[in-house]
């Protein structure tokens, strides 16, 4: 994991996302960029190449944000971990996506609103969109983690074939933690399965892999929804880890109103692996 792309807005969230990049990356001896997107003060219009960037307004306002992201910078990360920045005038999504694979990015960490707005992973925002469309893992944080560590990690999934090459991308995403993979199957009685049913079909997905330390688990819950929180918290998994997929989101292994609620209610950070 040498790349860490880490978008700012210096808002709370960005904080507590920065520092989650600093712990992986002095872990990982990785290298953290930190990336902010630009609104110029009114009346400046042209943001193309002709644009004049010398007038005291727009210096000010740039000078500003570049005195915050270093800020971040010093606050947060550790001296010894190296650090690059950028400052952007694009569209924050498209802008997410193509700085990353400029810089070969292995992992992006962006922090979400508060728990009331946590859907917006879901629902047509930036952080949705680049969680749907990134090629590269993406975790989604929403509070600080001061000792936050990854040895538990829950593969929630349905173990369809679909989720197979997603679930190739968390096995390499593991295996830089050292990290326990909890498979977990929830069952409903809307959607009742048995546990022999449950741990036969997850036997089947797991064949093709050679797999670290890991759990295979069925829990019965009144939904899909708190069957990942409590025995996410039963655990006390330090990740919750979902497919997700370019043209749908997670709506192939949750219905929407399912996985609205599921990232509302998720206090622990999500990783996502695009199928």
């Amino acid at each position: 994991m040498k790349k860490i792309l880490v978008p700012v807005d210096f808002s709370k969230k960005s904080e507590y996302a920065t520092k989650l990049a600093a712990r992986i990356a002095k872990k990982n001896h990785s290298e953290i960029t930190l990336l902010h997107f630009v609104e110029l003060p009114s009346g400046i219009v042209d943001m193309g190449a002709g644009a004049n960037f010398s007038i005291p307004s727009s210096m000010m306002y740039l000078r500003k944000v570049k005195e915050q992201i270093l800020h971040f910078k010093d606050e947060f990360i550790s001296k010894k971990t190296p650090v690059k920045y950028s400052i952007r005038f694009q569209n924050p999504h498209e802008g997410i996506i193509d700085y990353s694979k400029k810089i070969n990015a292995n992992l992006i960490i962006m922090g979400s609103k508060g728990i009331s707005d946590f859907d917006e992973i879901i629902i047509g925002s930036n952080t949705e969109k680049v969680v749907r469309t990134s090629e590269i893992p993406v975790i989604v944080v929403k509070k600080d983690a001061e000792k936050f560590r990854i040895k538990n990690i829950v593969f929630a999934s349905n173990f369809k074939n679909d989720n197979k090459d997603s679930f190739i991308k968390l096995l390499d995403f593991s295996k830089k933690f050292k990290s326990k993979i909890h498979l977990l199957k929830v069952n409903t009685a809307g959607k009742f399965e048995t546990t022999y049913e449950s741990k036969e079909k997850i036997q089947e997905f797991l064949k093709d892999f050679d797999l670290p330390k890991h759990t295979i688990n069925i829990y019965n819950d009144k939904s899909v929804v708190k069957g990942v929180m409590n025995f996410s918290k039963d655990i006390e998994a330090d990740l919750i880890a979902l497919s997700t997929h370019g043209r749908s989101g997670l709506s192939h292994l949750f219905n929407s109103s399912i996985s609205k609620t599921l990232t509302k209610a998720a206090i622990r950070p999500v990783v996502t692996f695009k199928i």
